[in-house]
């Protein structure tokens, strides 16, 4: 049960960053023996944005995070949470390097993996934090450079492009415009090998105890489809009921961007119009854990998502693990600009996007 008397945690800012260079289904023709159009009919994307040698995915969440703070009326935070399944080191965590970078030492900071799923756990994670009294604000960012970990040979490696998200929760009451309603969370670990890097980990170290033998990430993609479609749906209805909302009074859905058929086929089962579902896939592909925050920070800059309409976030990814919530749009700050550079002169971004 909701303790009614705890703070609600408010969404204050938000920001993203895409590195500059954007591929096309037509240079991955010749590496994947597929056609544009095959590609695009298959999972609604055209280009996704790729991080250049050099650049990880803890830089493009220090740009993210600092345009997510600038946004904001908070400005220091006292926690850092961020959601990756592509993390600079496998040890030891990204988050207390972003914190740091963006002049946060001393913070509570820590990682969280949920592969695509990572930014709504990470919004739980956010509120348990601010509901205990343990931070009054907290950054949650999801970041993922994929395209380093997928299998250039591998057709589903035309799914993932790079990216990272962010938005500033700050301490409120329940009934401001941008507090988050509960988030519904669940895993089922029977399908850990439906999405999966096998390699690198204690389980393979254990068994061979020398270099791992497939360090790729590996999706079953026909079989994830249903699953994601199943459980984003459930979840969805979960947080609707526990937020006292109909779907006729859903405004705007910000889902997951992992298909373009999978978006269509959660507004149907719903019963929420297609145009209500938000999406820019085509444009960025599968950015995974940042894929909600950053169509959260376009939409808001395109006008698709104004104050006062009534959203709900959905995300499904390995573990298997999936999560939804809602929030009401607060009317937020404007950007600082329509593209930006890390100040320190890292991670180039741009925030280019064709609402679809």
């Amino acid at each position: 049960m909701r303790d009614q008397r705890a703070p609600a945690s408010v969404l204050a800012g938000v920001g993203s960053c895409l590195p500059p260079r954007r591929v096309a289904n037509e240079e991955l023709v010749e590496r994947l023996g597929r056609s544009p159009e095959w590609m695009f009919q298959r999972s609604g994307i055209r280009f996704r944005h790729v991080v250049e040698p050099g650049t990880s995915s803890g830089d493009l969440a220090v740009a993210a995070g600092r345009e997510a703070l600038a946004r904001s009326a908070v400005g220091g935070v006292a926690a850092v949470v961020v959601a990756t399944s592509s993390p600079d080191r496998p040890c030891p965590g990204t988050a207390p390097s972003v914190a740091s970078r963006l002049g946060m030492t001393g913070v509570t900071a820590l990682d969280v993996q949920a592969v695509c799923a990572g930014f709504v756990y990470g919004l739980g994670v956010a509120q348990g934090l601010i509901a205990a009294g343990t931070s009054d604000s907290v950054l949650v960012i999801g970041t993922d450079v994929l395209s380093l970990s997928v299998a250039p040979d591998d057709p589903t490696s035309m799914l993932f492009g790079d990216g990272a998200g962010a938005v500033v929760l700050r301490s409120g009451h329940r009934e401001e415009p941008g507090a988050l309603g509960p988030c519904v969370l669940g895993s089922d670990g029977g399908g850990r090998d439906l999405i999966t890097v096998r390699g690198g980990g204690s389980e393979e170290r254990s068994l061979r105890g020398d270099i791992p033998a497939d360090s790729y990430l590996r999706l079953e993609g026909q079989e994830v489809f249903w699953r994601a479609v199943q459980h984003m749906t459930s979840a969805s209805r979960a947080a609707l009921d526990a937020a006292n909302w109909k779907p006729q009074d859903v405004e705007r859905v910000v889902p997951h961007q992992a298909n373009g058929r999978i978006t269509s086929m959660l507004a149907e089962r719903l019963g929420i119009t297609a145009e209500s579902a938000l999406s820019n896939i085509e444009q960025v592909g599968n950015t995974s854990a940042a894929s909600i925050p950053i169509l959260l920070d376009q939409a808001d800059r395109a006008g698709s998502l104004k104050p006062g309409h009534r959203v709900l976030l959905a995300a499904f990814g390995g573990g298997l693990a999936w999560g939804a919530t809602t929030l009401v749009w607060p009317d937020l700050a404007r950007p600082t600009s329509p593209a930006h550079t890390d100040s320190l002169g890292e991670a180039p971004c741009t925030t280019s996007w064709s609402a679809s």
